[in-house]
């Protein structure tokens, strides 16, 4: 707003003070334009994409809405605030390392593979002697969030320094700058954290694998595959995908991966499919107390989101749908609601930025009179 100001002396305090009400939405990576009054109320945080009804008023801290075919974001809170993901982040570990480990490569599990899983966690149930493949394992991972069986493919592909360095470099070749990479698994770490957003490209990328999206959308298996006195039955965890403890299933739910810490309480990252239009949303920490509020958060905004994707005039786009990526930035820029940028039209200048050098504009021709004015009480100053 500085250069408004430079330009054209005569507007009011009283003008500009009006303009400096509102905050452009969101951040970094040219996200959602959208002019937010600056308050505490939840919904006053809420951005959406122009062209668009209402977002729901959700508990979430953090969550975004994403048309996955045109990668634009529909609608955001808090996008890029950093949060602790939980397993959500598992997510990251397996676009990393699905192209790494072939599925029919066998495995017998030792000790070694689980001695570092952190108590308290998940478990599918890797049993020492027993053999399974590697695609046995990722359907631990996916249906019962199993630690045990992250760490048992984080030692197939070389230990878990090297894993941990690969899913940094992940994140960053996807352009998730709010990701700093502590556990493979997502257990609570210190220095670990992830946003909504960041777990937004990671999904997106994450369904382009085949066997991602199988994996995803298992609701049930059996540990192993192949049977035997060591085998039992697992059932996905995410209660939208296979309706449980009172949640009914989502019609059109592909999965993803919800995830639970202490720290970071509920996550979810969940896509669907309707009228051949996938939305893809991810939710982190509601801060509704009741068990399935993650659920039912999530269902109302992927309902939006299919009322709100074929409205939306223009909107943010996830990297890697024809943003450019921008560089990490540092860890203070991405708390709490404040600054960030609008989006850009194809000829690189701000809808709103236009709208207000327009008003500028009007301001500037009627403050012409007192401009001249001054200017001749000058030029009789100087001739006497």
């Amino acid at each position: 707003m500085g250069r408004f100001v430079g330009f054209y002396p005569c507007i009011t305090k009283s003008v500009v003070a009006s303009f400096a009400g509102a905050a452009i939405a969101v951040g970094p990576v040219g996200g959602v334009a959208a002019a937010v009054p600056r308050s505490d109320d939840v919904s006053d945080q809420i951005q959406t994409a122009p062209g668009t009804p209402d977002a729901p008023e959700v508990s979430a801290l953090s969550w975004t809405v994403t048309d996955v075919g045109t990668g634009k974001l529909l609608g955001a809170k808090e996008p890029h605030l950093r949060l602790a993901p939980a397993s959500t982040l598992k997510t990251l570990f397996a676009v990393a390392l699905l192209p790494q480990l072939p599925a029919a490569t066998e495995h017998t599990a030792v000790t070694a593979d689980i001695d570092d899983v952190a108590p308290g966690s998940s478990l599918v149930g890797v049993h020492e002697g027993t053999s399974y493949t590697v695609g046995d394992l990722w359907r631990g991972v996916f249906l019962s969030s199993g630690n045990d069986a992250v760490h048992t493919l984080a030692r197939l592909n070389g230990g878990m320094a090297l894993t941990l360095t690969r899913m940094q470099a992940t994140a960053d070749r996807l352009g998730a700058h709010d990701t700093s990479v502590r556990s493979a698994d997502g257990f609570d770490t210190p220095g670990q954290y992830s946003s909504a957003y960041d777990l937004s490209l990671f999904a997106k990328a994450g369904l382009q694998n085949p066997d991602f999206r199988r994996y995803c959308g298992t609701k049930s298996a059996q540990f192993p595959a192949t049977g035997g006195p060591d085998s039992f039955g697992i059932q996905n965890t995410n209660r939208l995908l296979v309706g449980s403890h009172g949640v009914e299933p989502y019609p059109g739910l592909i999965g993803v991966k919800n995830g639970y810490t202490s720290e970071a309480g509920n996550t979810l990252v969940a896509a669907a499919t309707r009228h051949n239009r996938t939305i893809l949303i991810t939710i982190m920490n509601p801060q509704d107390t009741s068990a399935n509020a993650v659920y039912e958060e999530s269902r109302e905004l992927l309902d939006w989101g299919f009322d709100a994707a074929p409205q939306a005039v223009t909107a943010g786009r996830l990297r890697g749908s024809g943003s450019p990526s921008t560089p990490r930035h540092s860890e203070a820029a991405h708390h709490g609601a404040g600054a960030a940028q609008a989006s850009t039209s194809g000829d690189g200048s701000s809808g709103l930025t236009r709208h207000l050098e327009a008003a500028v504009a009007l301001l500037s021709l009627a403050c012409l009179p007192f401009v001249l004015k001054a200017v001749r009480r000058r030029r009789r100053r100087s001739t006497r």
